[in-house]
């Protein structure tokens, strides 16, 4: 029983730091190249790093390529206290 527990306690500390992505949908108020950033009408500032992939209308796209007012569905991670971006992608 004690082993038990002992596993359980182990496993939930293992499994507290994998990272869950989150979602969110918005349009682009602002594009920041230099701090590689989007801020969308809800208020979120949304990070980027080198493995964030970025789609329009489905074609690869990069960072520079993103508009303001464009409708995005991005997903990301919270790193170091900022939402960083697995993937950004444009509709329209």
């Amino acid at each position: 029983m004690k082993t038990m527990v002992v596993l359980g306690l182990v496993a939930t500390f293992l499994f507290a730091g994998v990272a869950m992505a989150a979602e969110t949908e918005g349009m682009i108020k602002s594009v920041d190249t230099a701090a590689k950033e989007v801020a969308l009408d809800n208020g979120m500032v949304i990070a980027f790093d080198d493995s964030t992939t970025v789609t329009i209308q489905g074609a690869t796209a990069k960072l520079e390529d993103l508009k303001e007012g464009a409708k995005v569905k991005a997903s990301y991670d919270e790193k170091d206290g900022k939402k960083v971006a697995t993937a950004l992608e444009v509709s329209q």
